[in-house]
């Protein structure tokens, strides 16, 4: 790149947090300015990871110096933050889950392709080595041909109704939160599903605590899912086709390894060296995407975000 992407982060929360950290380990982006409701969170934040502090998100938006904008806040608020930071003319990636509706989805991919500006969903996961690695092996054709996936995401979480998990104002709800992980990885290894049925459980405050599901897709080949909001799960998955499987390592959405199992023969197994969290890949991502002059990404397109945002809208009904 010519220069970094200088970035502009809307919130100070324990996500911004975990992005500006990982955007000091690479050349391809610099925090730029930082946005809080309160500007004495904001200075905190900018004496710790740079960049200029600004008592509203607008002002940060608004700033000649910041190339395009990280939208950090809760649910309920990505649609009119990246509606801002679009109206400002910056390009936009959007924490996930990406909005609360479909249509809100819709909506927003709308607006960034009238304008002509990049947008895309913070889905980090897509960008991780060993998930490049298995989108590789897929290609190659080493599992042959796919017949199940199978992955849970669950987190123990105390029963506080003020938790962004379990508040509605706040966009509560495991499947967002949690969900949104198996959701999202078992559209990029099978699309969009045909057909769906899930089990919903709500949690206390009435909002979704546990979804179990199973996607098919019309040509035989399921995903079993699983979320939940009330106990530390696994976090396992399991990719399973004709030829061999791949297992991939616990917390499978974050930074590890897996072992390939080909069938009839001995496993394999892959690691990848660990450097930071993780979300500094989608913000290399974002870095390239631009210099070429793209509008979205081709690992995380705006159409499927639309899909999976959709496909849990409709699950969350299941309540």
């Amino acid at each position: 790149m010519t220069r970094p992407v200088r970035w502009g982060i809307i919130s100070t929360g324990g996500i911004a947090r975990t992005f500006s950290g990982d955007v000091a380990l690479i050349d391809e982006g610099v925090v730029a300015a930082v946005g809080s409701r309160s500007i004495e969170s904001a200075r905190a934040f900018a004496a710790e990871f740079g960049g200029t502090p600004y008592g509203s998100y607008e002002a940060v938006c608004a700033d000649p110096n910041v190339d395009a904008i990280y939208v950090a806040t809760p649910h309920p608020f990505h649609f009119d933050n990246a509606m801002m930071a679009l109206a400002h003319g910056k390009p936009v990636l959007v924490e996930k889950a990406f909005t609360m509706t479909g249509a809100e989805a819709r909506t927003l991919v709308a607006e960034s392709r009238r304008r002509g500006l990049f947008m895309m969903e913070a889905m980090w996961t897509r960008f991780l080595p060993h998930v490049v690695k298995i989108r590789e092996m897929i290609a190659e054709g080493l599992l042959g041909e796919l017949v199940v996936f199978d992955a849970d995401h669950g987190k123990y979480f105390a029963a506080d109704p003020t938790s962004r998990l379990f508040a509605p104002e706040l966009g509560g709800s495991a499947m967002l939160d949690l969900g949104v992980y198996p959701v999202s990885f078992a559209s990029m290894l099978l699309g969009t599903p045909t057909k769906i049925v899930a089990m919903a459980e709500p949690a206390f405050t009435g909002v979704d605590g546990q979804i179990s599901m199973i996607f098919g897709y019309g040509t035989g080949v399921h995903a079993v899912l699983t979320t939940t909001s009330a106990a530390r799960s696994a976090t396992k998955a399991v990719i399973t086709g004709t030829d061999g499987r791949i297992e991939m390592d616990d917390n499978f959405y974050g930074l590890g390894g897996f072992r390939f199992y080909p069938r009839g023969g001995e496993p394999v197994r892959y690691d990848f060296p660990a450097n930071g969290r993780g979300l500094h890949y989608e913000a290399v991502e974002v870095a390239r995407c631009l210099e070429a002059g793209l509008l979205e990404s081709p690992v995380m397109p705006l159409d499927e975000t639309v899909a999976i945002m959709e496909t849990m809208e409709y699950l969350i009904a299941q309540l």
